[in-house]
C-alpha cells in the first residue's frame, strides 16, 4: 500500500495527486485535511468507483482507497466529449452597473428554465457561487434546472472563501480538478 500525505496543501492539489497516484494502481492511504480536501478526494474516488474508508488522524484523515477504477457513478459529472457547460464566474452578468449586473444574472438564470436548449452542467466560480447559496433570489431557478438534469455544482474552495459551504442551497460541492476535465472535454463552453 502506498502512502500519501497532502496535509497542507490547496485544491486542487490533493485530488490532483491521489489521481497520480491511483492511476499508478493499488490500495492507497491518504493523509488530508477536513473540509474540501477531504470531500473533494472522498468524492473524486467514489465517483471513479472506488472504495473509501476514513479514520481520524494527527492533523486530519486518514483514507484507505482501495478497489479498482469503474466507470463514474452517475450522478458524478462525466467528461463526455460533448455537451456544453456553463462556466458563471459572477454573480452578475456584464460590466454595468452592480445593481444592473445583478438584475441581468437573475433574469438570466431564470429565463434559461424556460429554454428548450440547457447546458450539460453549470459550474460555479468566484462569486459566481454566491447564487448557489442561501438569500441567493435564483436558487428555486437553479433547483428547476437540477431537476431538468442540469449537473449544478459549486467550486468548494470559492464556497469555503466565501464562508458558504454550509450555506449551499442548489446543486453540489465540486473541485477544480473536475472543473477542468469537464471544460476541455466539453462540446461547448459558455462562459459567463
Amino acid at each position: 500500500m502506498k502512502d500519501l500525505d497532502v496535509r497542507g496543501q490547496a485544491c486542487p492539489l490533493p485530488v490532483v495527486a491521489v489521481k497520480k497516484a491511483l492511476d499508478e494502481g493499488g490500495p492507497l492511504r491518504v493523509l488530508l485535511d477536513d473540509g474540501a480536501p477531504r470531500e473533494n478526494v472522498r468524492r473524486f474516488a467514489e465517483n471513479r468507483g472506488f472504495s473509501v474508508a476514513e479514520a481520524p488522524c494527527e492533523g486530519g484523515y486518514a483514507f484507505t482507497i482501495t478497489g479498482s477504477a469503474a466507470a463514474p457513478a452517475p450522478t458524478a459529472p462525466a467528461p463526455s466529449g460533448r455537451g456544453t457547460v456553463m462556466l458563471i464566474g459572477t454573480d452578475r452578468l456584464g460590466d454595468g452597473p452592480e445593481e444592473l449586473g445583478r438584475l441581468l444574472m437573475k433574469n438570466f438564470i431564470m429565463t434559461l428554465v424556460e429554454t428548450s436548449q440547457l447546458p450539460d452542467r453549470m459550474y460555479f466560480v468566484n462569486t459566481g457561487v454566491l447564487l448557489t447559496a442561501e438569500g441567493s433570489e435564483v436558487i428555486e431557478a437553479l433547483t428547476a434546472l437540477g431537476n431538468r438534469g442540469v449537473e449544478v455544482a459549486s467550486c468548494g474552495i470559492c464556497l469555503d472563501f466565501f464562508q458558504k459551504k454550509d450555506k449551499l442551497a442548489a446543486g453540489i460541492v465540486t473541485n477544480m480538478l473536475t472543473i477542468a476535465e469537464s471544460l476541455v472535454t466539453a462540446g461547448s463552453v459558455v462562459r459567463i
